[in-house]
């Protein structure tokens, strides 16, 4: 009989798995997938041509960055699939070791032998045949350990001198090495995590608002000190001067050029013309401009849409979370894919400095990708044991109703 009841709720905490959250997350990776299929061509093409004239590669092909998304999106849903089935609670147990293990891999990126840069940031790892980008998997063990930091401060978040000074000296101490690398983009996200999650713990909006005044008088002459970053600022700033415009301008302007070619409907789906060298990055930091020009505006808004229903049950599910943990962890976590998504739209749209950030779910990049997923096996977890939660509470609530008829008979 025991068994029988446990096998009864667990069937029922499967069945009331988040499927909205996990339905969109398919949807989106899968069409991922497919944009990548089409704005990627001509970019893989023109790889595979220098490889081969290297020898590298026998002939050049079309399908270089497709093939190689593919597999990730299938190491990505058997990662997420595996996160979705491991008690979240695991990560409050081992948030510590995790962070340092990938600090630890963020400063292994200023190993000679061991670095692969690419463009103006060095904030990858060789490790044999494969790359991997440490910034994207301490995104996780950040969220991590900040939730069970600010978990165990509960009474003191609130504070100056207990709260705000040392969630300040943690989020300082963790992203100088994100600053140094130098990554931007990275840098901006953990910004915004850090900041919701401090608020929605608690957090004084004063010491937020004091904590970022300071960060932008003391920390933006040390951003601008890289020459690139300085560039990004200039082109942002000024992006109708003509010497701009054809240099440190040339990303940005003909992103907006594809936005605007595509209008209500688009140019159909594999008819883009920016695709074809003219849009740097197509398939990685620019694919929202690719999609608005094949796509369309109205279609677009079907996209965009998606985003918000998935940021929205991410909340709810933060929400709904059984514990003081569980409900910081999928805040941090939906919060990360909230703040991602809403930087790389205002970058390609021009509201903001080009800073290198992938758009979640849909962009090339595997670290990104991985990290991304796995984000979201987590939150599903969460909400399967919100469920748990629900379900065992429920019987005991049917007891205290009906002893107390009883009483009151």
């Amino acid at each position: 009989m025991q068994r029988q009841e446990q096998s009864a709720t667990l069937l029922a905490v499967f069945r009331r798995i988040d499927l909205l959250l996990l339905g969109i997350t398919a949807v989106l990776t899968l069409f991922g997938l497919a944009m990548i299929a089409s704005v990627s061509v001509f970019e893989s093409y023109q790889l595979t041509l220098r490889l081969t004239q290297s020898g590298a590669m026998a002939a050049p092909t079309n399908a270089f960055y497709l093939t190689r998304h593919f597999l990730r999106v299938i190491e990505g849903i058997g990662v997420m699939l595996g996160m979705m089935f491991i008690p979240y609670h695991f990560w409050e147990r081992h948030a510590r070791t995790l962070y340092f293990v990938s600090l630890a891999l963020l400063v292994a990126v200023f190993i000679p032998g061991l670095s692969a840069g690419w463009g103006t940031s060095s904030s990858w790892l060789r490790l044999g045949p494969l790359s991997l980008q440490p910034s994207e998997l301490f995104k996780l063990t950040f969220i991590f350990y900040l939730a069970v930091w600010l978990q165990k401060r509960e009474q003191l978040i609130g504070t100056l001198k207990e709260g705000f000074v040392p969630f300040a000296t943690l989020l300082v101490a963790s992203t100088v090495i994100i600053a140094l690398e130098p990554d931007f983009g990275t840098f901006l996200v953990l910004c915004g995590i850090a900041t919701i999650m401090f608020f929605i713990a608690g957090g004084n909006v004063f010491h937020l608002f004091l904590g970022g005044s300071l960060a932008g008088v003391f920390g933006l002459p040390l951003i601008l000190q890289k020459e690139y970053i300085r560039a990004r600022f200039t082109a942002f700033l000024f992006p109708d001067n003509p010497a701009i415009v054809e240099s440190i301008g040339f990303q940005i302007r003909q992103a907006l050029i594809a936005i605007g070619s595509g209008g209500l409907f688009g140019v159909g789906y594999g008819k883009s013309i920016q695709k074809f060298g003219y849009l740097p990055e197509v398939q990685a930091d620019m694919i929202f401009s690719a999609m608005a020009e094949e796509l369309g505006f109205l279609r677009l808004l079907i996209v965009l849409g998606m985003y918000a229903i998935l940021i929205a049950r991410g909340y709810r599910i933060a929400q709904n979370a059984p514990d003081r943990f569980g409900f910081l962890l999928a805040t941090g976590i939906t919060s990360m894919l909230a703040v991602q998504t809403s930087i790389n739209i205002a970058v390609n749209i021009g509201l903001f400095p080009i800073t290198g950030l992938t758009l979640p779910f849909v962009s090339y990049g595997g670290s990104s990708l991985l990290a991304t997923l796995c984000g979201i096996g987590i939150l599903l977890n969460i909400s399967m044991h919100s469920t748990e939660h629900a379900i065992t509470r429920a019987p005991r609530q049917e007891k205290r109703r009906f002893a107390f008829g009883l009483a009151t008979r």
